[in-house]
């Protein structure tokens, strides 16, 4: 009798848990869905045109595939393009760009490269110890945990924003290129992320254990301390050795040394090429999201490259004052870090955006008409991708018409590197600018020295540009 009632108890839990068919794809419905399945010969032309092309190809807009005009009434000076291979670095190279050309206008007649091999070693040791720590401060919670599971889902990752840059130059410096060139895993980065991120969790569930049983703070340090060791031993081998000194002499407009090299430091080179000053404090980072309260300052948890540094603050504006302190920084000379949703609607073989250039309702006998904050709140769009803002054309009455960047995968894309985008096209897939203190503007200072609002990383639209 007691094995027929608990068989028949299995039975009921199993059926009150089991996916009720109401919510499926009945027959009577995959009916109507079929019939309304009426190919005319051009559904037919046009099934079998997608079924064997790209469908970018198929709904380019002939209209507005014409000739480009590349003229920019306000443009920064010129340089090298860089080349992020196939890596998420777009973040430290777009900050990077941003310095050097910083540098080359303070003074007129210098120029250097930076090495994005050295950053990005300091940068993934710093997020190996950022995620160890949090495991450590997790420790006491359950795996399920939300928190514990961010720090799991993504031990280490190449992306990253231009908070990055700032703690990171300012803790370890910079160096030339030269000094520390690229490797084929600072390149080719997925590989060795993918081992260093399973040493990782296999780290973490250990410093975990240690936290449940009560083991003393020093003992944690201690083992955290051995792990970053390993973490470092892998990092040698796949990125290199980080120099901790160096000689070096800085370069003219035609690539000749100048004056006698001398021996630096990272730091000593940092503090050289930033004139004497630290890069934090010197910029505020804004933002464009609709969905949120503009004039108002949000900080992301957790989104920092380095456990003591920066989580990413910004303040939340309208397209307007973003654009307005965009020209005023590139009437000035200065490139600015900027982020966006850059594979919507992009003819890449052109290097161009804009919100025309295909017509994909018109080919589905649809249309796409969600707003940007829909998208945002969808996880439709977000910002994917850092590139350097350089260039933007005015209009008799001075408003923007096309702006340019540059971008970081190599000089052979789009236009010798670069890319045009539209007015329209920034408005609805720009995201993020980093704007030098002296351009902001007293009201949006005063807004982003309030307090923030905190913003939880999992939220859709501040996942790392790559």
């Amino acid at each position: 009798m007691r094995k027929s009632v608990l068989f028949a108890c299995l039975c009921l839990a199993l059926s009150a848990g089991a996916q009720k068919k109401e919510g499926g794809i009945s027959s009577k419905m995959l009916s109507e869905i079929q019939k309304e399945q009426k190919l005319t010969p051009s559904d037919r032309a046009l099934v079998n045109a997608i079924a064997a092309n790209s469908i970018d190809l198929l709904a380019v807009n002939r209209d507005n595939a014409g000739a480009l005009d590349t003229h920019f009434s306000i443009e920064t000076r010129r340089q090298s393009i860089t080349d992020q291979k196939s890596s998420g670095r777009c973040w430290m190279f777009s900050g990077l760009n941003v310095l050097r050309s910083d540098f080359n206008l303070r003074t007129d007649t210098l120029s250097t490269d930076f090495s994005q091999a050295y950053l990005f070693f300091w940068d993934q040791l710093e997020k190996a110890n950022l995620m160890l720590q949090g495991c450590i401060d997790t420790g006491q919670k359950p795996m399920d945990d939300v928190r514990v599971q961010f720090f799991f889902r993504s031990p280490i990752g190449d992306g990253g924003t231009f908070c990055g840059v700032a703690d990171l130059a300012e803790k370890y410096g910079l160096v030339p290129s030269e000094v520390m060139p690229e490797s084929f895993s600072s390149d080719n980065t997925s590989k060795a992320r993918q081992l260093i991120a399973s040493k990782l969790r296999e780290y973490g569930l250990q410093l975990r254990e240690m936290v449940q049983k009560g083991k003393k703070a020093s003992a944690l340090e201690k083992a955290k301390t051995r792990m970053l060791c390993q973490i470092y031993h892998m990092l040698q081998y796949t990125i290199g050795n980080p120099p901790e000194k160096f000689t070096y002499a800085f370069k003219n407009a035609k690539g000749l040394a100048v004056g006698t090299p001398k021996e630096y430091t990272p730091l000593s080179f940092y503090q050289e090429v930033m004139g004497g000053k630290q890069l934090n404090g010197t910029f505020i980072m804004v933002m464009n999201d609709p969905r949120r309260e503009y004039y108002k300052t949000y900080e992301v948890e957790l989104d920092r490259h380095t456990y003591d540094g920066h989580n990413w603050k910004y303040v939340n504006l309208p397209m307007d004052d973003i654009e307005q302190m965009a020209i005023a920084t590139l009437k000035a000379g200065h490139k600015l870090y900027s982020s966006y949703d850059v594979g919507k609607m992009l003819d890449r073989k052109r290097g161009y955006a804009d919100t025309e250039n295909f017509d994909y309702g018109s080919l589905f006998g649809t249309t796409f008409p969600m707003s940007k904050a829909e998208r945002i709140s969808t996880f439709d769009s977000g910002s994917t991708h850092a590139m350097t803002l350089t260039a933007v054309d005015l209009d008799a009455k001075g408003k923007a018409t096309k702006w340019k960047v540059e971008n970081s995968w190599g000089a052979d894309w789009g236009q010798k590197g670069c890319l045009i985008m539209t007015d329209r096209w920034l408005r609805e897939y720009m995201f993020r600018l980093v704007v030098p203190n002296e351009y902001v503007p007293q009201k949006v200072m005063q807004a982003y020295q309030l307090p923030p609002v905190m913003v939880m990383p999992e939220d859709p639209l501040f996942l790392p540009d790559e």
